[in-house]
């Protein structure tokens, strides 16, 4: 009757696939000192973490008090925030990208063996504090408050996310999505392409039809009402 509760099942599903066990083998976080604490466990506890719904380093404390599911991916114990967050800071950032991105791409690939379309967003994510390239843009909701720009590329229907690019606050225009879209579709077999993109006005641009196009790949964008289009 709590939050934890339902984790057994999906850690299994994870123990039986070898899911967790390829994740964290592959990770490229390398510890030199006899103290550290192990790989697994700092692993470990970030997906415990997010399965429970946490959103700080400071909720992973709440994990210490449970003796049951640490013990089921193999862990021997909860590592602490601090330790979570200098495994993560001292993460080479190349690496991991190239490992994250591996491993989410094998969860989604069998999929697009059959015809699918390709959703591309950019959401708008107000900060508070002090953050990495947090920058005053375009913001809707929160006008002058400094943000990041999550631009999304998403299987449509099923919503799964393929790859979400982080950028700061006034870099929310397509155009700055557009170069990791890309690389995103050059990377996968011809047969794997969507038969089309879906966007809204963001993606209305000549620069990212002609993308489109280039690969072979249908398109439908929302147009801006400007005064060229009206005419045209």
């Amino acid at each position: 009757m709590s939050s934890l509760g339902q984790m057994p099942f999906f850690i299994e599903f994870l123990k039986t696939s070898g899911l967790f066990e390829d994740w964290v083998k592959d990770c490229p976080l390398r510890y030199t000192s006899p103290n550290a604490p192990r790989k697994r466990d700092v692993r470990g506890t970030i997906l415990l973490s997010v399965l429970a719904g946490h959103w700080r380093y400071a909720h992973i404390s709440a994990l210490r008090g449970d003796g049951v599911n640490p013990e089921l991916p193999g862990m021997t114990k909860v590592a602490s925030e601090d330790s979570v967050r200098r495994a993560l800071s001292a993460l080479p950032e190349q690496e991991s990208e190239a490992w994250l991105k591996q491993h989410l791409q094998a969860s989604y690939e069998p999929l697009l063996e059959e015809p699918w379309a390709l959703d591309v967003d950019t959401t708008v994510k107000p900060l508070y504090g002090h953050q990495e390239d947090e920058k005053v843009g375009y913001n809707p909701q929160k006008p002058g408050r400094p943000s990041h720009a999550y631009h999304s590329y998403f299987i449509a229907n099923l919503r799964i996310v393929m790859d979400v690019e982080v950028q700061a606050g006034n870099q929310t225009a397509a155009s700055y999505a557009q170069p990791e879209l890309w690389s995103l579709l050059d990377g996968l077999p011809q047969s794997s392409h969507p038969r089309f993109l879906r966007g809204d006005c963001n993606w209305g641009s000549e620069r990212a039809m002609e993308g489109a196009e280039q690969r072979g790949i249908a398109h439908l964008f929302k147009l801006k009402q400007s005064a060229n289009v009206k005419r045209s």
